[in-house]
């Protein structure tokens, strides 16, 4: 079956509620497999649950601590082991429903950080979430904004085998510590406005995935999915263009049916960015 999955995606999101047999549907008719939808902490937990049971096999579940909690009118703030205390009776509860843990990871952001001590914090955090994964034999599907040599460091120092690093944006010399480790980096739509470009022009295809970070992260600010979607699935052309690889695929744990990060024999998907919508983002590879 040739397609495309959306390694990371937030559809549990606020902005989906009033339409989300909408999304689903455009999103399967613009050749989009399957979703891999992520948590930012333990209040999402249930609803991205109900969503993989409302659309069985397209929509997957993974759960986590994201390293930055808090929400409006409250200020945001590094994650603390607190945090944890609703989360992993629920991700106890659903193990077998999962397919990764996330969204974890570190984030460094300075408004986030005030002291090494709230570094120390996420670290904590991470570090348990990991030891979680490894127990549960899953692969971390993680968040390393300001943070993606300290956060490579960990999980390496951690034994973590499988990991997904979501829309890097350390130094190419830092990815490539994490490809030597195994682990794969998720690309975002907004790789059209970013720095990511040098990223990826380094990064091998088999280390390499797709993801929408919707509803963030679109090529233009407030994008959401389809419009992604819409814009990676032109053919191929002599037209600049981005070679990527879809790592995630499906397979079969015990008797159900789920979606794993690991490396596999890949099949290269090839698309161009060039929708007259978004012309004047020129990529070279």
């Amino acid at each position: 079956m040739k397609g495309f999955i959306d390694c990371h995606c937030h559809i549990s999101a606020g902005d989906f509620d009033q339409d989300i047999e909408e999304v689903i549907e455009n999103s399967k008719t613009a050749g989009l497999l399957a979703i891999v939808a992520v948590a930012e902490h333990a209040g999402e937990f249930e609803k991205i649950i109900h969503l993989s049971q409302r659309f069985p096999g397209f929509i997957f579940p993974c759960l986590g601590v994201h390293p930055v909690q808090g929400s409006a009118p409250e200020p945001q703030r590094g994650a603390l082991l607190q945090d944890l205390d609703a989360a992993l009776p629920l991700i106890e509860k659903y193990k077998e429903h999962l397919i990764a843990i996330g969204e974890v990871g570190l984030d460094f952001t300075p408004r986030f950080v005030n002291s090494d001590t709230d570094k120390d914090s996420q670290r904590q955090v991470l570090i348990r979430q990991a030891e979680i994964a490894k127990q549960l034999d899953l692969p971390l599907n993680v968040h390393s904004r300001s943070a993606g040599r300290p956060t490579i460091h960990l999980l390496k120092e951690q034994g973590v085998e499988k990991a997904l690093l979501h829309a890097f944006d350390g130094k190419p010399s830092v990815a490539m510590e994490g490809v030597k480790a195994g682990y794969l980096f998720s690309i975002p739509p907004s790789i059209v406005r970013s720095e990511q470009q040098k990223l990826v022009k380094q990064l091998p295809l088999e280390s390499m995935c797709l993801e929408t970070d919707s509803p963030a992260l679109g090529p233009e600010k407030q994008v959401g999915l389809f419009m992604f979607i819409s814009l990676f699935t032109h053919n191929s052309s002599k037209e600049r263009h981005g070679k990527f690889i879809c790592m995630a695929h499906f397979t079969h744990r015990g008797n159900s049916k789920c979606l794993t990060l690991e490396k596999i024999s890949h099949t290269r998907n090839t698309f161009s960015i060039k929708d007259k919508a978004y012309r004047k983002y020129p990529i070279t590879f």
